[in-house]
């Protein structure tokens, strides 16, 4: 599986992931990918720990969301834009294996297709370019 669809179901997954407990993210996660079978046991290890880096670290991510998207704190944002910027912050400051502009240019593809209008990429990107 490419890292693009990979970045695509840990976002689905941290779309979902506000409705549940932090305690449930484990079954969450289980439950999420029975139903695709076609995932590796190597992909599906590597986005579950992901995930999980993700959710341990939120408070300091969300933090950062914060300081660089002025008048659009994290609770303001759409659940989706904010789970696309989530995952790339994480890429961006915990990930060594992921190029900085990779993850910006992961999430803004992700935002074209999973964003609220045509103006989402652009507020991604431009979140995300403050960051660096």
């Amino acid at each position: 599986m490419t890292r693009s669809k990979m970045r695509e179901h840990i976002f689905k997954v941290l779309f979902r992931a506000p409705f549940y407990e932090r305690n449930e993210l484990d079954e969450q996660i289980r439950l999420y990918f029975e139903e695709y079978h076609d995932v590796s046991e190597s992909d599906y290890e590597y986005m579950e720990k992901k995930i999980l880096n993700i959710a341990d670290n939120l408070e300091e991510i969300d933090n950062k969301i914060n300081e660089v998207s002025v008048g659009w704190p994290v609770d303001r944002l759409g659940k989706a834009e904010l789970s696309i910027i989530r995952l790339a912050v994480y890429e961006m400051l915990y990930d060594d294996d992921i190029p900085v502009n990779v993850a910006i240019n992961e999430a803004v593809e992700l935002a074209k297709v999973y964003g609220s209008d045509d103006s989402t990429s652009s507020f991604v990107n431009g979140v995300l370019a403050k960051l660096v």
